[in-house]
Parts: C-alpha cells; sequence; structure tokens
C-alpha cells in the first residue's frame, strides 16, 4: 500500500471541494479502490501505486481547470475524470467559447463532443453531429453559425428540419403554411433568441440573411455562401436526405443533427439519416461526431431517462 499527500496550491479548497462536498464525494467515486481523504489544502490518499499515479494526474488536470477557470462546474468535473487521451485534454483546456449571446451570455461547447463536433466543424464543411435529445447537438450548431455570420465567413443562416410530425393534421391547422410549420420549428428560433438580440433577428429574418423553413422548401436550390443546419434529420426520407445534402453550394456549411433512435417516419420507410451514416461513412471530407448521454446538458434526470429507455429498448430486441 503506497500513499500519496497532495496539495491544492493556490486553490480555494471550496471551490476544489464543492457544495456540500459534491465534487469530492464524485472523485472518490471515481476510485473505489483508493482510500481517499482531504483536509482544507491538502489530499491524502492509500492505494497501488498505479491508482495512485493516474489520481495524481487527476488531481493535476482538476487544479489546472481551476487555475485557469476560477471555477469548476459538475460536467468539467466530469469530463476531467473521464479524459482518455491527450487529443481530450487539449479540448478540455482549449478556449471553448463559441459566441456570446444576449445580456453577455457566454455560449460555449460544455463537454468533450460538443468541443469535437466545434473541432470538426472548424475543419470541415459538412459534419453530421449524431446523439439523444439534450446533448445540445442542434444548440452547438446554431451557435456556430451565429459566429460565422456574425465574422462574415457566411452571408446567411439557413436552419430546417422535416415537418413529418405535423402529418395530415398540418392542413387543419389555422394560418398560412409558415404560421402551420412555426410550432415544429420552434427550437431553432428558441436557440436564434438566446443568441441573436430581438430586433436584429427579426431584420435578419425580414432580409432572409437568417431563414428557418421545412426541409421541403430546400428543393431546386443551390446553397452558396450559407450556414445551414437540417435539424432532426432522422425523420428524412432517402430522397429528401439526398436532396438535402446535394444543395451545398460554395463556401457553405452544412451540420446535420439527429438522433437514429428516434425515427417517426412510418414502419416500412428507412431513416434518410440512418442511410447517410452508413454511405458517407468512408468520405474523409465529412466529418461525423455521436454524442451520448455523457454530453446531455439539461437536468441531471435526463440522463438517466436516457439510460432506461436504452436498457429497455435493449432487452426489447434481445
Amino acid at each position: 500500500m503506497f500513499e500519496l499527500n497532495y496539495e491544492l496550491s493556490g486553490v480555494d479548497p471550496k471551490i476544489f471541494y464543492g457544495v456540500n462536498n459534491q465534487f469530492f464525494n464524485l472523485l472518490k467515486s471515481s476510485f473505489p479502490t483508493v482510500k481517499i481523504n482531504g483536509r482544507d489544502q491538502w489530499i491524502f490518499a492509500q492505494g497501488t501505486q498505479e491508482a495512485l499515479n493516474i489520481l495524481q494526474n487527476k488531481l493535476d488536470d482538476i487544479l489546472r481547470f481551476i487555475h485557469k477557470n476560477n471555477s469548476i462546474g459538475l460536467k468539467d468535473l466530469e469530463n476531467i475524470l473521464n479524459l482518455k487521451n491527450e487529443t481530450e485534454r487539449e479540448l478540455i483546456f482549449n478556449q471553448d467559447i463559441i459566441i456570446k449571446g444576449i445580456n453577455g451570455k457566454v455560449i460555449k461547447a460544455k463537454t468533450i463532443n460538443q468541443k469535437k463536433l466545434v473541432r470538426e466543424s472548424e475543419s470541415k464543411d459538412m459534419v453530421f453531429a449524431i446523439g439523444p435529445a439534450g446533448t445540445g447537438k442542434t444548440y452547438t450548431s446554431v451557435a456556430l453559425a451565429a459566429r460565422a455570420l456574425r465574422d462574415r465567413e457566411v452571408k446567411r443562416i439557413i436552419l430546417t428540419r422535416p415537418a413529418v410530425e405535423a402529418g395530415e393534421s398540418l392542413g387543419f391547422l389555422p394560418g398560412d403554411l409558415k404560421e402551420k410549420l412555426d410550432p415544429y420549428l420552434q427550437p431553432l428560433y428558441d436557440a436564434l433568441r438566446d443568441m441573436i438580440p430581438h430586433e436584429k433577428l427579426e431584420g435578419f429574418m425580414e432580409k432572409n440573411i437568417i431563414e428557418v423553413a421545412p426541409l421541403a422548401f430546400m428543393r431546386g436550390r443551390t446553397l452558396d455562401e450559407a450556414f445551414v443546419i437540417l435539424d432532426e434529420a432522422q425523420n428524412t426520407t432517402h430522397a429528401q436526405m439526398k436532396m438535402f445534402l446535394t444543395r451545398m453550394g460554395m463556401n457553405a456549411k452544412f451540420i446535420i443533427t439527429g438522433d437514429p433512435t428516434q425515427v417517426d417516419l412510418p414502419l416500412k420507410q428507412k431513416s434518410g439519416l440512418k442511410e447517410a451514416m452508413r454511405i458517407l461513412e468512408g468520405v474523409k471530407e465529412i466529418g461525423f461526431v455521436h454524442l451520448t448521454e455523457e454530453d446531455v446538458v439539461r437536468h441531471p434526470v435526463v440522463r438517466k431517462i436516457i439510460n432506461a429507455y436504452s436498457e429497455e429498448e435493449k432487452r426489447n430486441q434481445s
């Protein structure tokens, strides 16, 4: 049995331990074979030399993060404890602010895979962001689009999604086509309102600098100098996905988001997203980022709900 005495040099212990020792308890639970105690500026641990070496590296990373940001959140700590390689370590410690939104709200990638999405979008013109609800794939994508427009990398933003949820009931809804479809595009409007002041957003939409439209409106168009996001792509058909992907024009950025486990198409219809993931997997110019329940940034119970449903689906398939 070996010992480690580690000093929290230059760090406020209250930040390190967290409210009601929340952060410290998470650290201890991540090392079940190591006996860990803390007292003020010191951490005392007993275990195998290998385990203590890993613990010391994690403590170094935690202190580095706190020194850099003067704070740490639960998701940040989880990311550090789950680091798998040096590439992920670089993602954690690199500047991850995407854009500053309304009232100075800082909008940033909060998880490893969200940061991977940012990196992939910066290096590739077409990226697929695949993952369950609540992983921030749409919100992060809209933030990247808003930044690209602000920096004049593109001349417009186009946000689209299939309106499959409307089904045959669409004709019974009041208003013109836009008013009928707006409820299905609401998540995209919500994200934009976090990032662009109301009057400016209204002006952009009136001038079609920002366009939020159903997927059917993309047919026959060539989308040049635009940042285009296809949301809920699991609900596209083969023909719709092929149509959308081939709309890509010069100096354009495309992000396609979706959750292959939540397809709302009729039973006999194949998801265009699932097909595209298989067909385009080997195209090196296209990026694929897979987000998981570990990336859920909503209420903590959402992750448990996703896990519970995943387990149930696995049981049904076996």
